[in-house]
């Protein structure tokens, strides 16, 4: 089961390219923070903007610099079934622990439609896959009861839940059983979702505060949620910052402020205004990160 603080990697780029030198330095900056696994190729990572070669070339780059040191889930999502087995075999052969499969956007599939995506792949790859459901952006929304459907498929281990609705957790839980693994997809909702019985958070913010987005886990994990409440209280303003504008341009920025990499970011999205760049900052001195 994958816990924790599982970050969605951004993909740095320079001068119109990944910039793989700065990419795998990050991944090894948030190992020795604390960060429990890496999830190349999602949202965050500007996967839509990604050819196909980039996209396998981060997978591996972030395999490579993770050493094993900790799980490695690529994102490997489309809205072409076809496609995303493709990405799935190719995470699986660089040596990927898990793959992260959002849903089929812009296509619209009825329940049926899900089901039979999700089963495809699972049939078509040995690979544990984390099914991610995130309405806001794709506009379906898997149903509790279509997803205890696909957690009895083969190789279906678990959700990253990005619904906003914290009984989701509940309702799996009591549908599917507890060892459905069940993420979280908004740092912000991320404390109620681990009161209820949530494992971890893939995390935006995770990218720029890794040691402290850790440490939150960790507490949430042990039961100590006094701890974790007091560290969320923390790290709210950030989390609230870095989707101020849509991501991940809010976090390229962050991470470009401590020297992690440019804040570049491709079209169709752009920086972000000058107006969010200074709540970015201040938020980021009200969790002290910077000066």
């Amino acid at each position: 089961m994958f816990r924790g603080s599982l970050v969605a990697l951004i993909t740095p780029f320079k001068n119109g390219h990944v910039d793989e030198k700065a990419f795998q330095g990050f991944v090894d900056w948030q190992i020795k923070e604390g960060t429990h696994g890496l999830v190349p190729c999602g949202t965050t990572g500007e996967s839509p903007t990604l050819s196909h070669d980039e996209h396998m070339r981060v997978v591996e780059l972030c395999i490579e610099a993770a050493g094993k040191r900790v799980p490695v889930i690529a994102g490997t999502g489309s809205n072409s079934t076809s496609e995303a087995i493709k990405l799935t075999r190719h995470a699986k052969q660089a040596g990927a622990d898990a793959a992260l499969i959002v849903t089929p956007y812009y296509n619209k599939p009825t329940q049926e439609g899900l089901y039979q995506h999700y089963k495809a792949i699972a049939e078509a790859v040995d690979l544990p896959i984390i099914v991610y459901n995130i309405p806001p952006r794709c506009i379906i929304d898997i149903s509790v009861e279509t997803m205890a459907r696909i957690a009895k498929l083969p190789n279906i281990v678990g959700v990253k839940e990005a619904t906003g609705d914290v009984t989701r957790f509940i309702k799996h839980r009591r549908l599917i059983g507890p060892k459905f693994n069940q993420l979280s997809g908004d740092d912000g909702l991320a404390l109620a979702q681990m009161a209820v019985g949530g494992h971890g958070c893939i995390s935006v913010t995770g990218n720029i505060a890794p040691r402290a987005v850790s440490e939150f886990q960790n507490a949430c994990l042990a039961g100590d949620f006094a701890k974790a409440g007091t560290l969320n209280d923390r790290l709210m303003p950030l989390h609230e910052s870095l989707f101020a504008e849509t991501s991940p341009g809010p976090v390229k920025y962050a991470a470009h402020l401590l020297g992690k990499c440019d804040a570049k970011v491709r079209l169709p999205l752009v920086e972000p205004q000058e107006a969010t760049k200074q709540r970015v900052r201040e938020a980021m001195v009200t969790a002290g990160l910077l000066n």
